[in-house]
């Protein structure tokens, strides 16, 4: 089983924690203020109140032997270097490690981090495009210039086949799910709905309104898809 250590419990941390451990990895979760610990304990391996910054501390819960050290803290960029410095220093295998400011990055970079986080510029760029393409329901970047993106169904598309679409060839993207909602009825007779993803999409079934595509493709085209009439 992985273990993979989170330092730095707030609400980012923290959910990242949780759902390692929902993912079946062997979760250390890390924070100085104990009132988090507390809160997060019952949902992972394990969870222990320490100062990262401290040495001494990070060697006594074994930080050495994970597989993997996120370092999730925040507002405190000086915490956040210090404890990503200790963590090369005492050969942790792989770090990840947060940055909320472009010099915090070029710093991370500098020290040879293996994966650089920046919440606050994806979350801008995702929230960004949304605003211009309202027909993109999330979107993320997986290397330069090209993305994954889930995409309602553009009107135009309502009623036609993947086939007659040909979004390889008409507008260069690949379509590699389809989201459908599903109605049902509970056992009390409620009317609800189900979310259901088509992995491997047939290229004859009718699109409906409401549906999602989830495409992979440059990230021009993706927007000239998503705004087709």
């Amino acid at each position: 089983m992985r273990q993979i250590a989170v330092i730095g419990l707030g609400k980012f941390g923290s959910t990242v924690a949780r759902h390692l451990s929902r993912l079946g990895v062997q979760v250390l979760a890390i924070d100085e203020r104990k009132e988090l610990v507390d809160e997060i304990k019952d949902d992972v391996s394990y969870a222990a109140t320490l100062n990262a910054t401290d040495e001494e501390a990070l060697k006594a819960v074994g930080i050495q032997g994970v597989d993997v050290a996120v370092v999730c803290i925040g507002e405190d960029v000086e915490a956040n270097l210090l404890t990503t410095i200790l963590l090369k220093r005492l050969g942790t295998r792989c770090i990840w490690a947060r940055a909320i400011s472009p010099l915090q990055q070029e710093i991370l970079k500098a020290l040879a981090i293996d994966n650089i986080i920046s919440i606050e510029e994806e979350i801008g760029k995702i929230v960004a495009r949304s605003l211009v393409s309202r027909n993109v329901t999330k979107h993320i970047p997986l290397s330069p210039g090209h993305s994954l993106a889930e995409i309602r169904v553009p009107g135009a598309f309502v009623g036609r086949t993947l086939r007659k679409i040909d979004a390889r060839s008409g507008y260069r993207v690949n379509i590699v799910a389809v989201k459908r909602r599903v109605p049902k009825v509970t056992e009390y007779g409620e009317r609800t709905f189900d979310e259901e993803t088509e992995s491997v999409p047939s290229p004859d079934a009718e699109l409906n309104e409401g549906d999602v595509l989830v495409v992979i493709g440059r990230d021009e085209d993706i927007e000239r898809f998503s705004q087709a009439r």
